[in-house]
């Protein structure tokens, strides 16, 4: 397969090359023809902002391929990142498989991001809202499965105890990762509960001006025993507060060991 390289070079600035609106749309709109012109592919969908109409200056290029029922996914994936490489110039590459497909996360060297995923022929489907086919015939959709809460609020208390005893040992940034492990559960949790996506911080600025006020009290930005202690106690605290809100049940047997571990080290 062959891409048409972007006209002209991209604009520069104080930290290198960066892509214009127009070359990106340039580059999608080659993605799709070269995916059109390949035997190897019968289908193709957009998807993400582009898919979902919120595209904005730094949204990257989402495609999703239907490979042929013969194709060879290896050989199909090897020749379409060269192809990018070419034409784009390929700073790295990344493999991510969901859903049955890999998705070939492509850094370019003017740091835009171009996600191909290759899809055998009979899982080539919407998995979310937000899916724009281009061409061949999808396969009936799936529904995203639910944020699994309860073992969101089990990885919650987990963290939570680690952070305590990073704090007793003087391990100050292994606490402070544990606490943005924490902070993670407590907000995949309250999201969920706002009807929110989570994934990736897709929506959590979407969460209403109380929660995420009550979320940002617990950042700290100097690495102290004494800040992390406070954001440790007020993290525990809420976790015990949100389980609370979607089962009661449960809160009530965590509330005396979450007691125990909003006491100071």
């Amino acid at each position: 397969m062959r891409l048409s390289r972007v006209r002209g070079r991209p604009r520069l600035c104080e930290s290198g090359q960066v892509f214009t609106t127009a070359e990106r749309a340039e580059i999608r709109a080659g993605l799709v023809a070269a995916a059109e012109a390949d035997p190897r592919i019968v289908g193709a969908a957009l998807v993400g902002s582009a898919a979902r109409g919120t595209e904005d200056e730094w949204s990257d290029i989402d495609l999703l391929l239907q490979l042929a029922v013969d194709a060879d996914e290896q050989a199909v994936v090897d020749s379409w990142t060269a192809a990018i490489d070419r034409a784009h110039g390929v700073a790295d590459t990344l493999d991510v498989f969901a859903s049955g497909a890999r998705y070939r996360v492509v850094l370019l060297r003017s740091s835009l991001q171009i996600d191909v995923s290759f899809w055998p022929h009979d899982r080539f489907r919407a998995t979310e809202p937000g899916f724009q086919p281009l061409f061949g015939t999808p396969n009936p959709p799936s529904t995203p499965a639910p944020v699994d809460t309860s073992t969101t609020a089990g990885m919650g208390w987990l963290y939570a105890i680690h952070a305590r005893s990073a704090i007793a040992r003087g391990r100050l940034w292994q606490a402070a990762m544990m606490l943005d492990e924490l902070r993670s559960q407590i907000i995949a949790l309250t999201c969920a509960r706002h009807g929110l996506v989570s994934w990736h911080g897709r929506e959590v600025d979407r969460l209403p001006a109380v929660e995420r006020q009550a979320l940002e009290a617990t950042r700290v930005g100097t690495l102290t025993a004494e800040r992390l202690e406070n954001a440790r106690i007020l993290l525990t605290r809420r976790l015990l507060d949100e389980v609370a809100r979607s089962d009661p049940q449960r809160a009530a047997r965590l509330a005396p060991a979450i007691l125990a571990l909003t006491q100071t080290t």
